[in-house]
């Protein structure tokens, strides 16, 4: 297969993880462009070239350079892979099971992914000097749908739909798994014995390892936030690991 899709982003967005991680599992060749969100800087998501592609100014993106294909946002890509494909595995081809996929992943937008406000952005983008009050209503709603994958999803199924992973799993646990003890170590799971049973199981799905392997490189930063240089260097260094996978 040839090396025509581009994927637009950052190791370190955790929507691109997800992506990132689909693609690595299924062993597609693709190219990731490192992206940098909110620049107007010429490899940045403001950037006339880029918002003339994708006007949402949004990481991931993709580009197939065969066809001239363009789409932004991390779930509508992921969907758009497996229904061209036929990543039935990841999302069903039967349509109710299809349905619950896309339940989630619509709610997960103002629950699950709250987990990057309320946590991880206020120590890895102080720049954005985000209202502690903006910070306590995503920890809310972050600790809410903690609850619900708790006692009712995770209470229920092996992974969040059933029996299987999903795209519901990787959206997730991108958001979920990167607050993690061996990660950033921002969030204590001590209490949630089906989501550190299912947090677990996702580590041994295939691909896990090396889409996170940004942040083993960031570390702990639960104490203060990280400089941007360590930044910089666990981005870089994720990119390189990705960039040999993928290539």
């Amino acid at each position: 297969m040839s090396n025509s899709l581009k994927i637009y982003g950052v190791p370190m967005s955790q929507a691109c993880r997800s992506l990132i991680w689909l693609l690595l599992n299924k062993k597609i060749k693709f190219e990731l462009i490192l992206t940098m969100p909110g620049s107007k800087q010429e490899n940045g998501t403001r950037h006339p070239s880029y918002l003339e592609k994708f006007p949402n100014a949004t990481i991931p993106a993709l580009e197939d350079s065969d066809t001239g294909f363009l789409l932004s946002e991390s779930h509508a890509i992921m969907c758009y892979l497996c229904n061209k494909h036929e990543w039935y595995d990841f999302y069903p081809k039967e349509i109710e099971a299809r349905a619950k996929v896309d339940d989630f992943l619509h709610y997960h937008h103002r629950k699950v992914k709250e987990a990057s406000l309320a946590y991880f952005a206020p120590k890895v983008r102080t720049d954005l000097n985000l209202p502690e009050n903006l910070i306590e209503i995503s920890r809310k709603s972050f600790n809410d749908s903690l609850n619900a994958l708790e006692t009712n999803w995770l209470n229920k199924n092996k992974f969040i739909t059933g029996d299987n992973v999903t795209l519901a799993d990787l959206a997730a646990y991108v958001e979920i798994g990167q607050l993690r003890d061996c990660y950033t170590n921002l969030y204590d799971f001590k209490e949630l014995p089906n989501i550190q049973r299912w947090i677990e199981d996702m580590t041994n799905v295939d691909g896990h390892d090396d889409a996170h392997l940004v942040l083993k490189e960031l570390g702990d930063i639960s104490v203060s936030p990280p400089a941007m240089e360590d930044i910089a260097k666990a981005n870089i260094t994720g990119f390189k690991k990705i960039l040999e996978l993928s290539s």
